[in-house]
């Protein structure tokens, strides 16, 4: 059998997201050689489930195989610095979830160890990859947008709203210091940096644990929500607010971008339309290829009408990412510099709640 990619992808861990990574690496092309799991039993039925070539025992046997060639980090956050480590020591090209890094001394070890050993690095920011905000991203480049003046961006979940509701996210032992912000809120501050091409530089926040005990944890010391107001490097100001505990929002990432000549609004629930709010002529723009800029356009699968979503810019975040490997430039693609940059601003939000005033997050 031919592989358009001509790439052998290995992923380690079963859950969700080995289940989201599988569906990307199939569409781009690429061969499903094998996955390792916490034990052989548990990556044989991940592998069988995902239509996977085969379980490997462990880690040590899926990166000693020469028919991987990219590996993909599907684990606990804690496990991420190790593991991405080791593909990088075995000179293999790493697809690591986010966060990067539970620490920035980690993030930092990884972004250095990648680039010294010339593999491509990659880590899912992967709403980069709906059309609409490449859309975005190009209004605001080429000028149309005027200065940024304000943003106000929000994500909001609801899956961890009872105190019954459970997940080794929320222990600090395996999902980190954060939990809403890491996981979340740094896909928020990734897509307004990387729409507006500014940066944050200072942070004033608050957090909350509305549940210090759960089904399975007690103790529980990472937050549910985050409220953050921030400054950016061009003198713009915004908020950010977080939340795992909002009823009735799935997956409502909204970030509206305020500029001189006219607001931005995108809505990953209703991912299809840009709004753009003017004084006078406000519309809203569909996701029709012969209506965007060319690296939106480029994003298009299907015709406009034929809904695009979240696994499709998880397709296309993985597809950029094997061109990459195979020496190909993409723009835009999220690496690891992107993930020690979401640790930064992750230990920033959570210092600056912690002592209660603004601190300084330092740029890239």
């Amino acid at each position: 059998m031919a592989f358009a990619t001509g790439l052998g992808i290995g992923i380690v861990g079963g859950g969700f997201m080995a289940d989201v990574h599988s569906r990307a690496a199939r569409s781009a092309g690429a061969r499903l050689v094998g996955l390792s799991s916490s034990s052989a039993a548990r990556a044989a039925d991940a592998a069988d489930r995902l239509g996977i070539e085969r379980g490997y025992a462990s880690i040590d046997a899926l990166l000693d195989d020469p028919l991987v060639d990219v590996v993909h980090v599907c684990t606990p956050n804690a496990l991420h610095a190790d593991q991405a480590e080791r593909v990088i020591a075995e000179g293999k090209h790493v697809v690591c979830e986010k966060p990067l890094a539970t620490t920035i001394a980690d993030a930092t070890s990884l972004t250095e160890a990648a680039a010294s050993a010339g593999v491509v690095a990659s880590v899912p920011f992967v709403y980069r990859f709906h059309p609409m905000v490449r859309e975005a991203r190009a209004r605001v480049a080429d000028g149309r947008s005027g200065r940024l003046l304000t943003f106000a961006a929000s994500y909001l979940q609801d899956w961890l709203l009872e105190q019954t509701d459970d997940n080794w996210r929320v222990d600090s032992a395996t999902g980190g210091r954060s939990r809403a912000f890491a996981d979340i809120g740094s896909h928020l501050v990734d897509l307004v940096e990387f729409v507006t091409g500014d940066r944050v530089t200072r942070v004033a926040a608050n957090t909350r644990t509305f549940f210090s005990e759960r089904a399975q944890h007690s103790a529980v010391t990472t937050e549910d929500a985050v409220a953050a107001t921030v400054e950016t490097a061009s003198g713009a100001i915004g908020t950010v607010l977080v939340s795992q505990v909002a009823p009735g929002r799935k997956n409502r990432l909204h970030v509206e971008i305020a500029g001189a000549a006219e607001s931005l609004v995108f809505d990953q629930e209703q991912p299809e339309t840009l709004w753009l709010g003017r004084r006078v002529g406000t519309t809203v723009v569909p996701r029709d290829a012969d209506q965007l800029s060319p690296d939106a356009a480029r994003l298009v699968t299907v015709p406009s009408g034929h809904a695009q979503g979240y696994q499709d810019a998880f397709n296309a975040f993985v597809a950029d990412s094997y061109a990459a490997v195979r020496g190909e430039q993409r723009d835009g693609l999220p690496v690891f510099s992107d993930g020690l940059r979401a640790a930064v601003v992750t230990e920033a939000v959570l210092d600056a709640a912690d002592a209660g005033t603004w601190i300084d997050v330092p740029l890239p």
